[in-house]
């Protein structure tokens, strides 16, 4: 499942364990206060209950907000904890990945940083 496919498409992880029988206004409210950013931006917001057996990505479609929600029979998710406790970003692709139970997730790097345009020549005014 793959929610968003472009790299300029935001996917935010909270880092503390949620309470997912949060609904819109819960969610939304973690977004703003916990994260500290628009939820209302069309990036994805990514929630994980304290056993690691569900999670729920929140995202405005233009519309409305929306939910998807995931609830794992077996196994866990990643951990996405960091140690200074911060926010975890990741690309769409790793949030199909975290969806999906890759376990690399939250570890390492799996995706390389957003390719920067440099000026491949310098004008001189011709």
């Amino acid at each position: 499942m793959i929610l968003g496919t472009s790299r300029a498409l935001g996917v935010w992880a909270c880092p503390e364990p949620t309470d997912l029988r949060k609904g819109y206004d819960g969610l939304y409210g973690l977004v703003k206060s916990v994260l500290r950013r628009d939820p209302l931006s069309g990036d994805l917001f990514l929630f994980v209950n304290r056993r690691r057996d569900a999670c729920k990505v929140l995202v405005w479609d233009g519309t409305g907000l929306c939910i998807f929600q995931k609830r794992l029979e077996r196994g866990r998710f990643a951990s996405l904890r960091r140690a200074d406790g911060g926010t975890v970003r990741l690309t769409a692709t790793e949030l199909a990945l975290f969806i999906e139970g890759c376990e690399l997730v939250g570890r390492r790097a799996l995706s390389p940083d957003a390719i920067m345009p440099i000026a491949l020549a310098l004008d001189r005014g011709a």
